[in-house]
């Protein structure tokens, strides 16, 4: 059965134990004496499981406010060199709202 980080992470010591017991890795050597916080890392590993936990936007195009920020980045990076700290400010504005934003569609 293929598992996701997040299908580990639900499950009891024990369920982790019996999934360990059925793998031949160096990573879960010794599973039955690790506690969960030790085996969850170790059986993703053994099985190939990413255990960074990935973020899902809601309502919003997130690649399209990545592109604006880069371009922002851009101009402000002008505006530095041209000492207009009337634009820089304004472009600093628009990316802290565009980041707020972002992070409050973040699930």
């Amino acid at each position: 059965m293929a598992y996701s980080y997040e299908d580990l992470k639900k499950k009891t010591l024990e369920e982790l134990r019996e999934i360990a017991k059925g793998l031949e890795h160096d990573a879960v050597q010794g599973y039955s004496q690790m506690n969960k916080d030790h085996l969850l890392p170790a059986v993703c590993k053994a099985l190939g499981i990413d255990t960074h936990a990935h973020h899902h936007t809601v309502g919003l195009d997130k690649n399209a406010l990545k592109v604006r920020m880069r371009q922002l980045r851009a101009e402000r990076a002008k505006a530095l060199e041209a000492h207009d700290h009337v634009q820089l400010k304004a472009i600093r504005r628009q990316l802290h709202r565009l980041n707020r934003r972002i992070r409050s569609a973040t699930v």
